[in-house]
């Protein structure tokens, strides 16, 4: 165990070659089935293989481990979903993002109306976290651009958007009937 009592110091930036030379085997890669301090633990189910949808479906029993956001982590929810999501389901999730701009963007096909389309609205936010994580349709998986608790907060945005713009739609059609 001379390594044990003469560790051997390794240079922040030096190349690897340069440290196989030496006999130092670094390759820079977390241990396997480790999880980052202060992240959550890696998502549990795996895609669907093409064709299936038994992982999609039972998704749908997920619930959000973030506890309620605040107003800070609201703010920059809001900013991942413009960022990530904004581009193609627009500002107002109704989907006409820039890619898509009312049929004149380089997008021909129109992304999914997050803010009224109902299959959306009424899907549960586990397999929300699931389509964004591994994609759905022509949407890709976010999983290599979003940390699953920034999934988790870009969904959470979603669905609190969602919701209220259903109670704004609510208060509208009981303020029409009442007329």
């Amino acid at each position: 165990m001379p390594d044990m009592a003469y560790s051997r110091a390794i240079e922040t930036y030096s190349d690897i070659d340069t440290l196989a030379a030496q006999g130092i085997r670094y390759t820079r890669m977390p241990v396997p089935g480790t999880v980052k301090r202060g992240e959550l633990a890696p998502f549990s189910l795996p895609p669907d293989k093409p064709g299936e949808t038994t992982n999609y479906e039972l998704s749908k029993q997920l619930v959000n481990p973030l506890p309620p956001m605040t107003e800070e982590q609201k703010k920059e929810a809001e900013r991942l979903y413009l960022v990530n999501c904004g581009i193609c389901h627009g500002a107002a999730l109704d989907g006409n993002g820039p890619l898509y701009n009312g049929g004149k963007g380089p997008y021909a096909a129109q992304p999914a109306n997050l803010a009224t389309g109902a299959d959306y609205v009424k899907m549960p936010i586990g397999q929300m976290f699931y389509s964004v994580t591994y994609g759905k349709g022509q949407m890709g998986s976010y999983a290599s651009q979003l940390s699953s608790t920034q999934r988790w907060m870009v969904v959470q945005y979603v669905k609190d958007q969602q919701a209220a713009k259903n109670a704004a739609e609510a208060g509208a059609n009981d303020t029409a009937a009442n007329k």
